[in-house]
């Protein structure tokens, strides 16, 4: 039962990105805690997803598919609610088409190199940039009612959206260096 437990985390994480979309839409301030707090519930699962999966050998090939798919809906879909929310203003528009054009490059890339029998495995620098773009996230999902709450809140939130595009660019480039490289080497 225990080595399930992972699993039920991943499905949560893919069921709260519902709950984050429909609180967000809510009247503020209560939809924008309801979305802040289901998210760092989100986040806080998908720590201990990974963690629990390691320490009870509980690896499985549902969540090495449905983990990635669980992280990145919940920040594409963020994403385009900020934006559509006029939260992520044009200035702050290349961060978040960066991070969405590098979290479907990175996808489509281990898609491809799947089928040869390749994996490209998590770096540490990619969960540090995972871990950014939460803190940005939840930061960002508060508006301006936590802004009223945090003087300095969406400062502090863009200031880590920016961060965590340095980290997807450095970290898209590395996945596209090892990429090539296995391909390469199978020609």
């Amino acid at each position: 039962m225990i080595k399930q437990i992972p699993n039920y985390l991943t499905m949560f994480r893919i069921a709260s990105v519902v709950v984050v979309y429909l609180s967000f839409y809510v009247a503020a301030p209560l939809g924008h805690w309801l979305a802040v707090s289901v998210f760092v519930l989100g986040a806080i699962t998908d720590f201990l997803d990974g963690y629990l999966a390691r320490k009870f050998d509980a690896l499985s090939d549902f969540g090495r598919m449905f983990d990635p798919i669980a992280d990145k809906l919940m920040v594409l879909i963020c994403l385009v609610m900020l934006v559509s929310s006029g939260v992520i203003t044009s200035a702050h528009l290349p961060a978040a088409l960066i991070i969405i054009a590098r979290e479907i490059l990175v996808s489509g890339m281990r898609e491809f190199l799947n089928g040869h029998a390749v994996t490209l495995p998590v770096s540490t620098l990619a969960k540090y940039k995972t871990s950014l773009q939460m803190v940005a996230l939840a930061c960002l999902l508060a508006g301006p009612s936590g802004e009223a709450v945090v003087p300095g809140l969406l400062t502090f939130g863009f200031a880590m959206l920016w961060l965590s595009t340095l980290l997807t660019v450095i970290t898209g480039y590395d996945y596209l260096r090892a990429s090539l490289r296995h391909l390469r080497s199978q020609s």
